[in-house]
């Protein structure tokens, strides 16, 4: 069995203890690696004093500097790419070339490195060879289909996961209502279970989750998990993967890229998807990551509301996919997906679709944007909208205004308790625009609003792990579940009047913000796509 030696288990169990050791630990290595790229800042800054303003050479390097500066200007204006964003590197790069130069080439792109990509790719071309095709949906010919088919043919040819008739999906408005049907569905795992999340904290939640990891792992269950570094950095100790692969043979855990504390390309690319699948039979997925306060045991921002929903038959076996996907391309010891999928039956009630899909900044086409935007586009009578962070591009902010000049009820629910205060001042001053053409913008007043879904019109809904910003639009890993099972649908639509009652409306009188307030704001701006 592979275990840890006894003395690096006892000190790893003594820092996830919930004491003041512990917290005090996560700290310093969170203020670590804040100082060390704050010297790297410094550094940099210095070195550019030296060399550009305090040197023989300032000319020559100035005049260079000057020509990467139009180098790079002239790549953004002829790059295909949204205005916005082109437009917010170009003002940094004119007004701060020493900063908006570097700063793009590291996080402006929105991909990954190529030795990322390439991993990526190797490992999803291996699934998609091994995938079966059993109660997936058939589409008609092209100019057959309807609107709403449109879309999901584009998530099965373009994003590659297929659309499915069968099976289930059960909508929950809080974590804690989830929580229970989680560790519910746990106990019944007989083969293996699945966990990818963004976040996970010791307390109530992860140590449920846990104590029933280890239950199973004994009963001979495959236990795989994968956490984001970045994401875990202020809640798991350096190393928790080994900690926990030594509690259990059959307990496999991977790290998603490794805080390192260099500026690198990478590491502003994570792995903000939530999913966990027992069996191929089930999945749960949706905003709830596996830390006390989304099930309200914890307060930070007053009430953490939140949504996640359960997906039952033939469709699980995409986020099977999705897990494998990330898992073989960095794992050597790679496992067969077919081994994880149960035997899909073919039943086809033509009901209703279930189609998870995942995103990636892998390629040109941010495939959470397109769900999005054609929901927003079909919408006739209402649509409402989840999202904790308002931060829109030229595209969605332009279908959102058309949508409602088309006389759509358009009604988007923000944070009323932010968790980033700068981010809570972008948000509205992205939601000015909005209310000006009527789409009602609200404010969740008991505190903080973590949910990322949407409806339309009784007919479809999506749930996933998918802010409204350009962050999670372009630069992480996430993932959503697109449907169109009346059931699930209502209980959104409930959920969301619920919401409404609860929230405050903004208005221009309650959201008036002073010149100097105005001009802070505008500045924001144009970082916001650093957000």
């Amino acid at each position: 069995m592979k275990r840890l030696n006894a003395r690096k288990k006892k000190w790893i169990e003594r820092t996830v203890s919930n004491n003041r050791s512990y917290k005090l630990y996560l700290y310093n290595r969170f203020f670590i690696f804040l100082i060390l790229v704050l010297l790297q800042i410094v550094a940099y800054v210095f070195a550019i004093y030296l060399i550009v303003y305090d040197s023989p050479l300032a000319v020559v390097l100035q005049t260079l500097m000057f020509a990467l500066e139009l180098a790079m200007l002239l790549y953004l204006i002829n790059k295909s790419e949204r205005a916005a964003s082109k437009l917010n590197w170009i003002l940094l790069i004119l007004i701060v070339p020493v900063v908006g130069v570097p700063g793009y080439l590291l996080y402006g792109e929105g991909k990954p490195t190529r030795r990322m990509q390439k991993k990526i790719a190797r490992a999803r071309a291996e699934i998609k060879a091994e995938r079966e095709t059993a109660g997936v949906k058939e589409f008609p010919e092209t100019e057959g289909q309807t609107r709403a088919e449109g879309l999901e043919r584009f998530l099965a040819y373009k994003a590659g996961y297929p659309a499915y008739t069968g099976g289930g999906v059960i909508y929950y408005e809080s974590g804690e209502k989830v929580f229970p049907e989680i560790l519910a569905e746990l106990e019944k795992a007989e083969k293996y279970v699945l966990l990818d999340y963004f976040i996970i904290a010791h307390g109530k939640m992860w140590g449920e989750i846990l104590k029933r990891l280890l239950k199973k792992a004994e009963e001979g269950v495959q236990i795989r998990i994968i956490y984001d570094d970045f994401g875990c950095m202020m809640t798991l100790p350096p190393k928790y993967d080994r900690y926990l692969e030594g509690l259990h043979e059959n307990i496999r855990c991977m790290t998603f890229n490794n805080v390192v504390p260099i500026f690198a390309v990478r590491m502003n690319n994570r792995d903000h998807r939530k999913i966990l699948v027992i069996d191929g039979k089930t999945a749960f997925t949706g905003g709830i990551n596996l830390a006390d306060e989304y099930i309200n045991e914890k307060k930070r921002f007053g009430y953490w509301k939140d949504t996640a929903v359960k997906i039952t038959g033939n469709s699980v076996c995409s986020f099977v996919e999705m897990f494998f996907c990330m898992w073989n391309a960095f794992r050597k010891d790679k496992e067969s997906v077919n081994a994880y999928l149960p035997p899909r039956n073919g039943q086809n009630n033509g009901d209703f679709v279930i189609q998870p899909y995942d995103d990636s900044p892998l390629d040109k086409t941010s495939v959470g944007e397109v769900v999005y935007a054609d929901i927003i586009q079909r919408a006739k009578r209402y649509l409402y909208i989840f999202t904790p962070y308002l931060i829109l591009d030229d595209f969605l902010r332009t279908e959102l205004l058309l949508a409602a000049a088309r006389g759509v009820d358009v009604r988007i629910v923000t944070p009323g308790v932010p968790d980033k205060k700068t981010i809570y001042r972008i948000t509205r001053a992205n939601s000015a625009v909005l209310m000006e053409a009527g789409i009602k913008i609200y404010e969740y007043t008991p505190g903080f609003l973590h949910a990322k879904s949407m409806i339309s019109d009784d007919e479809c809904g999506v749930v996933g792990t998918i802010n409204l910003d350009y962050r999670s639009l372009y630069f992480h890993f996430e993932n959503a579940v697109y449907f169109t099972e009346k059931n699930a649908i209502a209980a959104m639509k409930r959920d969301a009047e619920e919401t409404f009652a609860v929230s405050k409306l903004c208005t221009s009188e309650n959201s008036k913000r002073s010149l100097f307030g105005r001009l802070i704001d505008s500045l924001l701006r144009v970082f916001e796509t650093l957000f």
